[in-house]
């Protein structure tokens, strides 16, 4: 037997079935893919928690549940480093870029978390330089210094993570890239916090990238182009699109539908709302979809409901832009229609089945007497508990008004709106976003969705928010101070 022969018999013994033959490939900075090996997998036994990318990088063999070896780690990190090396120029570090984001668009799930770690552990501050522009900035509080030492420390904070992002958003898919990258990291974000230095730089870029300043309010319409309408039915995540029929409705001339869209991403809108014209602040979303209903008068419309607004980019979770929305859009409702007076929405309470299911004996704590003892002879049980009133919650659409166990489930929903704010902000997330916009809870509709969805989520339940122009930056004042803005008759219910 010759040497060559011992060392690869002896070398398939340490590797797993099915990887006997390496065939992993890697980007050059030039942006061609030549073969790489995959290196050796270390032992069970061997294989402890997961390591640091510093650790994997000093380090010979590879644990079992690690995609790139180490010598593949170290080489992919020295692509990165190319990218934003000081010595080439943007257009440079712009193509070595697309060479990776090449590499990455064919790379595993396993082999592309291992980059992310490389761009989240890697490309940090340094330390050193950190230290000392904190030192000198401190000495220099209170000083005629203090400006020029705080701009010192700013630039000693910013990491070369930063300039790496920047590079892959030369390309004219650069942003798409990186879009969709934060997006499928969203999900390994809990299970792994070393994922969160590259989650938040992200943040913090698109939020600058991304500024309502950039954008571009469009209007979305039966003419627009077929690929964008398939776009809205994808990204609908509100009330669901059905059919060709359904999305006709929606965008019809009665009826109207703006979205917010980006230069680089020219035919993807990155949010969207639906409005419908009525007479009357509206109680159902049932009338609303409704392909046979007839059309509304414009002319004689006084009320623009927002019944539907989706964000459809999950990589820019945490970029805010729904403020500026519904103000631009009310502006041009305004503009177009100067009948309107009210502006309000239709809108879902996601979470409060979920909610009620965990606080039900709460409740029931915090429900007076009598009406506890109304709810037992309802249930035929007294005292009246969590799980028979729960079970009678189930049948919301058969119940009829004088029910108690209707009336209760107004109440809690009451008190889920209008009290539960951890860490001062409102529970609810459609109601955190509304009243971070200054609206205001103004009523709750019983059997408002009575979709399976919407008994699923809330029983059916549907709140409308209250857009009041005048009042706007009051509501907002009172959210700060920990008050959420309610009329008198969502207040009346709260226990």
């Amino acid at each position: 037997m010759n040497t060559s022969t011992w060392i690869s018999r002896n070398v398939s013994r340490l590797l797993p079935e099915g990887k006997k033959t390496p065939n992993a490939d890697h980007p050059s900075v030039n942006g061609s893919f030549p073969a790489i090996e995959n290196g050796l997998l270390a032992t069970a036994s061997g294989a402890g928690g997961a390591r640091s990318t510093r650790e994997r990088l000093a380090a010979t063999l590879r644990h079992k549940e690690e995609a790139l070896s180490p010598r593949v780690l170290r080489r992919t990190l020295e692509e990165l480093k190319a990218i934003v090396d000081p010595r080439v120029s943007e257009v440079e570090g712009g193509r070595r870029a697309l060479g990776v984001a090449g590499w990455y668009a064919q790379a595993t799930p396993e082999q592309r978390r291992d980059m992310w770690l490389l761009m989240s552990e890697q490309f940090v501050a340094d330390p050193e330089k950190v230290r000392k522009a904190q030192a000198q900035y401190a000495a220099a509080v209170g000083t005629p210094d203090e400006a020029a030492a705080e701009v010192l420390y700013r630039r000693a904070t910013v990491s070369p993570r930063r300039r790496l992002l920047q590079r892959f958003s030369v390309n004219p898919q650069g942003i798409r890239f990186l879009v969709d990258l934060r997006a499928e990291m969203q999900s390994h974000l809990k299970a792994d916090r070393r994922l969160m230095a590259l989650d938040v730089e992200m943040e913090y870029m698109f939020s600058t990238w991304f500024d309502v300043g950039f954008l571009e309010l469009r209007r979305i319409s039966w003419d627009s182009p077929a690929s964008l309408i398939e776009k809205l039915i994808r990204y609908e995540a509100v009330h669901d699109i059905k059919s060709w029929a359904d999305v006709k409705n929606r965008l019809d001339s009665d009826r109207r539908c703006y979205g917010f869209f980006h230069p680089r991403l020219p035919d993807e809108p990155l949010i969207f709302v639906e409005v419908a014209f009525t007479g009357q602040i509206a109680d159902s979303i049932t009338p609303l979809l409704d392909e046979a209903g007839a059309p509304a008068d414009l002319a004689r419309a006084t009320t623009a409901i927002f019944y539907s607004i989706s964000n459809t980019q999950p990589g820019l979770k945490g970029v805010s832009f729904g403020d500026s929305l519904i103000k631009r859009v009310v502006e041009t409702l305004n503009a177009e229609f100067p009948r309107l007076k009210t502006f309000a929405t239709l809108s879902p309470l996601p979470g409060f089945r979920a909610w009620l299911a965990r606080n039900a004996t709460r409740m029931l704590a915090l429900t007076p007497e009598k009406d506890r003892v109304e709810l037992g002879r309802a249930l035929d049980a007294q005292p009246p508990a969590s799980e028979p009133l729960l079970a009678g919650a189930d049948q919301a659409l058969s119940l009829d008004a004088s029910s108690p166990v209707r009336q209760w489930l107004l109440q809690c929903a009451a008190f889920y709106l209008g009290r539960e704010m951890p860490d001062g902000k409102p529970l609810d997330a459609v109601a955190r976003f509304h009243l971070g916009n200054g609206a205001r809870i103004e009523r709750l509709n019983w059997a408002g969705d009575p979709s399976p969805k919407g008994l699923k989520q809330s029983y059916g339940l549907m709140v409308n928010y209250l857009y009041d122009l005048k009042r706007l930056d009051r509501h907002r004042a009172m959210l700060a101070q920990g008050k959420i803005p309610m009329a008198s008759g969502i207040g009346a219910l709260i226990f």
